[in-house]
């Protein structure tokens, strides 16, 4: 049986208010940015008082963590389900990249401009860990060639942000220059940056990805 089948109807209607606050929330953040996000805007657009509204979010950063806290859970998911498909670095940044496209606000709120005065809480910080792990497994499974880094050499005492992931530094440091090079193209497509300039930014993120798979 379904979970929504053995709620009271009490908590359905929780649960279909705090799914309309969150669909209003995104509105406000394409037209006005996460950081001008306020929750008696909100209230006012559903027919409700601000008081009211506190009651199924207590506050800002409660519902831009459900909304952040959302948005980690569909791309770890969605990384997952192509990992499952047997997908490789390749099609991970391409899935990766899709995902963007499809919602780039989504994207923009985890991994555009922090938004002042918040601070997401630990559990998100493992679902982005979970990004980060299948990010790494898929570097390992290529061929490693050359002399070990300085950076290799740093990374193997730092892994934190890999949550103590027992890749070798090189593969490490591989899956850490995907990231960031990737998301650093994606991030400025998304904001924008490049309109105007006259190229393909499709063309651009595969050449970057190319160039991270031949070295």
């Amino acid at each position: 049986m379904a979970e929504r089948d053995t709620m009271t109807p009490r908590e359905r209607y929780r649960t279909q208010v705090r799914a309309e606050i969150k669909e209003r929330a995104w509105e406000q953040i394409t037209t006005t940015g996460a950081s001008a996000l306020s929750l008696n805007a909100i209230a006012k657009q559903m027919g409700m008082s601000g008081p009211a509204l506190y009651r199924y979010y207590d506050g800002r950063d409660a519902l831009i963590t459900e909304l952040v806290r959302d948005a980690y859970r569909s791309l770890a998911d969605t990384l997952r389900s192509a990992s499952a498909a047997g997908a490789d670095l390749a099609v991970l940044a391409h899935t990766l990249r899709a995902w963007a496209l499809e919602d780039p606000q989504r994207y923009l709120l985890i991994y555009g401009t922090p938004v002042p005065g918040y601070h997401a809480p630990d559990d998100i910080t493992r679902i982005s860990s979970e990004t980060m792990a299948m990010l790494i497994d898929a570097s390992a499974a290529l061929a490693s060639d050359g002399p070990a880094t300085p950076f290799d050499a740093h990374l193997a005492d730092h892994r934190d942000w890999a949550d103590g992931h027992p890749a070798p530094p090189a593969v490490l440091h591989r899956a850490l220059s995907f990231w960031t090079r990737l998301h650093g193209v994606l991030s400025l497509e998304l904001a924008g940056h490049f309109t105007g300039m006259g190229f393909d930014p499709a063309l651009l993120f595969a050449a970057e990805l190319d160039d991270l798979l031949a070295h």
